[in-house]
């Protein structure tokens, strides 16, 4: 296939060739339906096999694609689609103007070790999301790592490739592709789970930062197979403070292999320690909780306060709050003595100006317990509070506006998303995660032109678990399609946190 203008399944036309290598080509497209564009791989199966081995390949490879799509991760390629077209198929994904790793190292030679370590804080985390969800990718190298604009690190290709792999290699009885990347188990002819990628992730670190592979490049892939299989890298000679972490990633034995998670953890960790320290700060004094009386000398500026290691979110989230919640005191109690002060004030006056025929020593208790009820805030000028108190006793309407009650079910809530989607998009984007808003709404204003461009509405609303909905969507009154949806609560309220496909 080599016409650009074509569409595939009806809906994607391609508009330019972007990639693509012995398994499959990339394309750029865009999605006719949605008007967005996408990158369009093309999976190729090999021409050797026979019409049962290649109706295996296209099924493996329609399964491992569904399965990649249930993973929504900021530096993971979102697959939005899986179609079959001209008997081959064909995956929709997020588009990300880029390059891989593999076409970075080989212009460039070897990466700083600090740019190696802030990629993989990035690839591990995604992986390690992966793994939560249940998701192996089995094909983790420098060629499926794309480097975006601005520092993006996102990985591609979740063991998809390897189905179609996979397929040639139990028709053909040998090892298709470089097993560089491969770890031991998998040299030796086992399935890659978990354990695997860790290694994967390591050998592609390794391969960043060193300019090779651990176990080196041999033109002879069974021989490239037994050395991976025997396990015994080279020691790295460039890496620095990350070799080891990168010993523990490329340990031979997957039982004692660090899980995905804390390799996030322990690159993380490193992140952290290269990242400079910042300027020492000047402390602010709080507020005082009452005006001083008397004017006070102009106080000597405040010592800088000695450089500290950056605290982390959540010390600097609590000094916050215990700041704004000092700052928040200080103003009731000032609030509290104004208006005590404006009470007995007025309390003063209304003995002067009592009517004649009353007493001007007598005090109504009932009058006295409205003019407590009604005091207004300190702010008001003393005309406001004569006035106020001279008033109905009926208190002022608030002007807040209450929060939206809360959806008792995660059907209710996506009924609810669509119901104000066409009347008040700032309140319908507000029901979406951040994660949702990051795989296919990255801000308002791409949000607000698609649904300014399309209708939807939504039927056949049916909860599949306690946080889990199907539903069908119906676009511009004639176009159906069925999604399923999971959902967070977050502040009692029901979120949109993925939709599939």
């Amino acid at each position: 296939m080599s016409e650009e203008n074509r569409r595939v399944a009806g809906r994607y036309e391609l508009t330019e060739r972007v990639g693509g290598g012995a398994m499959g080509l990339v394309w750029l497209a865009r999605d006719l339906r949605l008007d967005r564009v996408v990158a369009v791989k093309e999976l190729l199966l090999p021409s050797h096999l026979d019409e049962k081995q290649g109706e295996q390949a296209r099924r493996r490879a329609m399964r491992e694609a569904r399965i990649a799509a249930r993973l929504q991760h900021p530096n993971a390629i979102a697959v939005y689609d899986v179609v079959e077209d001209d008997g081959q198929p064909w995956l929709i994904m997020e588009y990300l103007p880029s390059r891989s790793l593999a076409a970075v190292i080989a212009d460039t030679g070897p990466l700083p070790v600090d740019d190696v370590v802030r990629i993989g804080v990035q690839l591990a985390t995604a992986l390690a999301a992966a793994h939560k969800a249940s998701v192996v990718h089995r094909d983790v190298k420098p060629g499926n790592v794309l480097l975006g604009d601005a520092g993006a690190v996102k990985i591609t290709d979740f063991g998809i490739s390897r189905a179609i792999d996979d397929a040639t290699a139990t028709a053909t009885g040998r090892s298709v592709g470089t097993p560089a990347f491969f770890s031991p188990e998998v040299a030796k002819g086992e399935d890659g789970g978990y354990p695997s990628d860790v290694f994967s992730l390591g050998a592609t670190l390794y391969n960043a930062v060193e300019g090779t592979p651990p176990f080196g490049i041999s033109e002879n892939s069974i021989a490239q197979l037994h050395r991976v299989a025997e396990g015994t890298i080279r020691p790295p000679e460039k890496a620095g403070t990350l070799t080891p972490v990168l010993l523990r990633l490329l340990d031979p034995d997957p039982e004692t292999r660090p899980t995905m998670a804390e390799a996030a953890e322990e690159l993380a960790v490193l992140a952290e320690i290269s990242e400079p320290t910042p300027p020492p700060v000047e402390e602010v004094p709080a507020p005082a909780a009452e005006a001083p009386t008397e004017p006070e000398s102009t106080p000597a500026p405040a010592e800088p306060v000695a450089a500290a290691p950056a605290p982390s979110t959540e010390d600097e989230q609590k000094r916050r709050k215990r700041a704004v919640l000092g700052l928040i005191g200080a103003t009731v109690l000032l609030l509290v003595v104004v208006g005590a002060a404006f009470l007995f004030a007025n309390l003063g006056k209304s003995g002067e100006n009592t009517p004649s025929g009353a007493s001007s020593g007598s005090v109504n208790p009932t009058t006295t317990s409205q003019q407590v009820t009604e005091q207004p805030p300190a702010e008001t000028t003393q005309s406001d509070v004569t006035t106020t108190t001279s008033s109905s006793s009926t208190p002022a309407p608030t002007t807040t506006t209450p929060p939206p009650p809360a959806q008792t079910t995660a059907a209710q809530a996506i009924i609810d998303y669509y119901a104000v989607l066409q009347t008040d998009k700032a309140a319908s984007y507000a029901r979406l995660t951040d994660n949702f808003k990051q795989a296919r709404a990255k801000s308002f204003a791409d949000y607000t032109f698609f649904w300014g461009q399309n209708t939807a509405t939504v039927s056949n609303v049916v909860e599949q678990g306690p946080n889990t909905v199907a539903a069908a969507v119906t676009f511009n009154g004639n176009e159906v399609e069925n999604h399923v949806y999971t959902l967070v609560q977050q502040n009692g309220q029901w979120l949109i946190d993925t939709q599939s496909p």
